[in-house]
């Protein structure tokens, strides 16, 4: 093993090894990427400017939006700057900084989530002591603690999986550095570092949905209790956003990361990443505001201001 090269760059495999779909894929990739951008920062700017929009579900928002256009612009711009040149090189160090960067945004989303939910959950069954339990100091200690949390579980991830030693294959069949692509490049034996990244990751994420899942079941159960049918709408349309999106990201990532790297499909594997990694922070700005009125007048506030 002493006499064998430690590699120091690999090459990115882009987002379809089809050529002749390459401008395709960059024109498509690219309106998406600054359609969600411009979503996302419309939310970031209207919640600072609405006073109305001053509370803990928007200040969650505000902060998912933020976290949604860093989450893109990760990979994205790499990817689409691969497809462009050609090349998809990138160097040993870009790409644990890449890996690194990229699972800390996503757990901290994946914790985020669970943090809405909990805001959620509070505001439909403790409605009269909502106000004093979910203080401003409180939301911000939940947001600090997601971003923590996200980069220690981010920290083992990075180290469980680039202290696997890389000698030869270079070509990492993904559009960015992610676990189970790099991971099958490894000259040793990765298996072991896969069964404790699965455990880790299957123990803390799966806590997280699981937290997640029980706030709704108690969301439901109270919203059930609603004796009007009208009341029962207007309580569940202030959380169908925020359950939309949590399908949309558990749905996509677990498909991704809730199974052995040796299973991995590089054509499956870049579908599902499209889905987690890009679609869904793009669309979440636009789940939030067809399904929310306060949202929809902030927006039309923002952008037709003479109207107003």
């Amino acid at each position: 093993m002493s006499n064998q090269t430690r590699v120091t760059q690999f090459i990115l495999r882009g987002f379809s090894d089809v050529p002749e779909l390459r401008s395709v894929v960059i024109l498509f990739f690219s309106f998406v990427y600054l359609f969600g951008l411009l979503g996302n920062f419309s939310v970031i700017t209207a919640v600072i400017r609405e006073s109305r929009l001053h509370c803990p579900m928007y200040f969650f928002l505000k902060n998912l939006s933020f976290l949604d256009m860093c989450y893109t612009s990760v990979t994205i711009p790499k990817a689409l700057l691969t497809s462009l040149m050609g090349s998809g090189v990138i160097s040993y160090l870009e790409c644990v900084a890449q890996l690194y960067t990229f699972i800390t945004l996503a757990t901290t989303e994946c914790f985020l989530l669970t943090a809405m939910a909990y805001d959620r959950c509070l505001a439909i069954n403790r409605s009269l002591l909502y106000g004093a339990m979910m203080s401003q100091k409180l939301c911000s200690e939940l947001v600090v603690m997601a971003w923590v949390s996200g980069a220690i579980y981010s920290a083992f991830h990075t180290l469980n999986t680039f202290s696997l030693h890389f000698c030869g294959p270079n070509v990492i069949e993904h559009f960015f550095c992610d676990i189970p692509p790099v991971m099958r490049l490894s000259c040793t034996d990765y298996h072991l570092n896969e069964k404790v990244g699965f455990a880790v990751s299957s123990c803390i994420v799966m806590s997280s949905f699981a937290l997640t899942a029980l706030s709704y079941v108690w969301i439901i159960s109270m919203i059930a209790r609603i004796p009007s049918v009208g009341g029962r709408r207007k309580a569940f349309s202030t959380c169908s956003s925020h359950l939309t999106t949590v399908v949309l990201f558990y749905g996509t990532g677990s498909f991704m990361y809730l199974r052995p790297a040796s299973q991995y499909s590089p054509t499956q594997g870049r579908l599902a990443s499209v889905f987690y990694s890009f679609l869904t922070p793009t669309l979440n700005p636009v789940i939030y505001c067809l399904r929310n009125k306060d949202m929809k007048v902030a927006l039309q506030k923002l952008y037709c201001q003479r109207k107003h």
